[in-house]
C-alpha cells in the first residue's frame, strides 16, 4: 500500500457516543422529514396501509411512504450527527 492508502485509512471521523442530543437530533430529523412528505408526496395511499391507526401527521400515508419517510430521516439525522459531532457542537 502506499502512504496515501496508509493515511486515508487513519484519517477516521470521531462519532459520538449515544446522548440525549444525539437521540434529539434524530427524532428532528425524523419529524422535519415527516413535514416535508405530508405537503411534498402527491399521490399517497399507493400500496398496503399501515396495520394501526396513526394520528393526523401520518394520515394518508401507506407502509411505503411511511418507510420512505423514516429512512429518509434516519439518513438526515445520522448526517447531521456526524457533522454537528465533527464541528465539535454535540
Amino acid at each position: 500500500m502506499t502512504n496515501l492508502a496508509f493515511n486515508l485509512l487513519a484519517a477516521v471521523p470521531t462519532t459520538p457516543t449515544w446522548s440525549a442530543s444525539v437521540g434529539l437530533v434524530m427524532i428532528t430529523a425524523n419529524v422535519f422529514a415527516l413535514v416535508v412528505a405530508r405537503y411534498g408526496i402527491q399521490v399517497k395511499g399507493v400500496g398496503p396501509s399501515l396495520p394501526v391507526q396513526l394520528p393526523g401527521l401520518f394520515s394518508g400515508f401507506g407502509l411505503p411512504e411511511f418507510l420512505a419517510v423514516t429512512s429518509f430521516g434516519h439518513v438526515l439525522g445520522a448526517g447531521l450527527i456526524l457533522g454537528l459531532a465533527q464541528a465539535g457542537l454535540l
